[in-house]
This record gives structure tokens, C-alpha cells and sequence, in this order.
């Protein structure tokens, strides 16, 4: 194929395309501040001081996460339980995603960081999630983890909670995890960095009103969310 040609298919390939981002930037409509700016945060600030040069994307969804992290040059591999989790499909616009459970990955690849942004506490049950994220990191690699928590209460799903403000009506739960739970998923593990936050009034995720901005917190303070960065250890979990 002739660069002249290849030209020409490129242009009628994008005219779609920017009717698609030019009706989507004319329909813009505020609904609501939501945790991605303190999560994303947390995410780059990691790449920046650790320079992964391979990152597997757990949970992807429509976001563009993983355009981003590509943006800063690491190869990166995006992947989501597209049947099970999304009743109606998906199609994310911005970077293919491999359809794939993590509790029973296909991927035999491994990768030196891997992220899972706001969807661990969708996954049942999420230690085998935990447990298949760690396997396909290298030895010294790294695991970015952001969740719902709470440190002394582990709860099956915040949406049923009585005083919860949303989420009843959705088909998946919304855990949300404690130091127990940590302590099970990482005892072969070092939990690097984490960072506590305050979303709402009340003392778990989506109870209360909620606190916009977010507060920064602490482990022996009110708090509804968990940014966490984990070490596998040089030697292998399964020696």
C-alpha cells in the first residue's frame, strides 16, 4: 500500500472518529466529583519514582488509564471481565482491553507494575484476584491497589449498608476491605506505601454525605479509602 493511499485511509478513518470526541465534548454535563483524581495521582506518582517498563491494567472499564501510562512510554496491557461484569458489552475508545477475568487469567505474561484502580472491591471473591495480580509480577515488581476501607471492619457490600447514599440498584457489590484482609493477601508481600482518605460523614464508603474535596487521612482516623502500593519480593511466592 502506497503512503498516498495509506493517507487517504487515515483521514476518512478519523473524520468518525472526531465527530464521535466533538459530540462528546458538546454534551458534557457535571454529575459528580469522584475518587480518579487522588487515585491517578497515586498511580503516576508510582510510575515516576519506579519507571515500570511493563504495566498490566486490571479493570480498565471506559477509562483511559491506560493511554496515559502508555503516554509515559511503558508497554501496557489493559484487560477487563468484559462479560461478566458489563451486561450490555464494552467498548473502551481510548486502548484495547483484553477480555479476561484476573481470578482465572489467561495472560501468562509478567509485568514489572500492575494496576487495579476501584475494582478490586468488585470482584468476588477479590483474594483470588490479589493472589493471580501477584503471581504475574516480577520478582521486585510492583502492585497498585485503590479501594473502599476501613482498617478495623471489613464489609461484603457497602451498597446494602442502611445509611448508604447509592448503589443499590447496581448488579455488582462493593466491598470494602480491611487490615485483615491485607494482612492475608500480603504475608509474602511489603506494602511499600499507603495512602487513607476520607470521603464521606459517615464511617464507610458511600455513607453520609459526601466530602468534597476528600481529606487526607490517617489509619486511627475516620477514613473510607486505601491507596496501597505493593513489593513482590526478588524471591518467588511460590518457593
Amino acid at each position: 500500500m502506497g503512503l498516498a493511499l495509506r493517507r487517504r485511509l487515515g483521514a476518512a478513518v478519523n473524520i468518525p472518529l472526531r465527530a464521535l470526541v466533538r459530540r462528546e465534548y458538546e454534551r458534557q454535563r457535571f454529575k459528580r466529583y469522584n475518587e480518579r483524581p487522588v487515585e491517578f495521582a497515586f498511580v503516576f506518582r508510582a510510575i515516576a519514582r519506579l519507571a515500570p517498563r511493563t504495566i498490566l491494567d486490571v479493570g480498565t472499564g471506559t477509562t483511559a488509564l491506560p493511554h496515559l501510562m502508555r503516554n509515559c512510554g511503558a508497554v501496557v496491557t489493559a484487560t477487563d471481565n468484559v462479560r461478566d461484569y458489563w451486561p450490555r458489552g464494552m467498548t473502551n475508545r481510548h486502548f484495547h482491553v483484553v477480555d479476561d477475568d484476573i481470578r482465572h487469567t489467561r495472560l501468562r505474561d509478567s509485568f514489572e507494575m500492575v494496576t487495579c484502580i476501584s475494582t478490586l472491591e468488585h470482584i468476588v471473591p477479590a483474594h483470588e484476584a490479589v493472589r493471580s495480580m501477584l503471581e504475574r509480577l516480577t520478582p521486585g515488581g510492583h502492585l497498585v491497589i485503590t479501594c473502599p476501607y476501613t482498617e478495623h471492619e471489613h464489609v461484603d457490600n457497602v451498597y446494602a449498608l442502611p445509611e448508604s447514599s447509592r448503589g443499590q440498584r447496581n448488579s455488582y457489590v462493593a466491598q470494602s476491605f480491611s487490615r485483615a484482609d491485607l494482612d492475608s493477601w500480603f504475608k509474602a508481600a511489603e506494602i511499600v506505601e499507603q495512602e487513607f482518605w476520607r470521603y464521606w460523614t459517615g464511617p464507610h464508603w458511600t455513607e453520609g454525605d459526601e466530602i468534597i474535596p476528600p481529606e487526607p487521612s490517617r489509619a486511627n482516623r475516620p477514613h473510607q479509602h486505601i491507596c496501597l502500593l505493593i513489593r513482590k519480593p526478588v524471591e518467588s511466592l511460590e518457593t
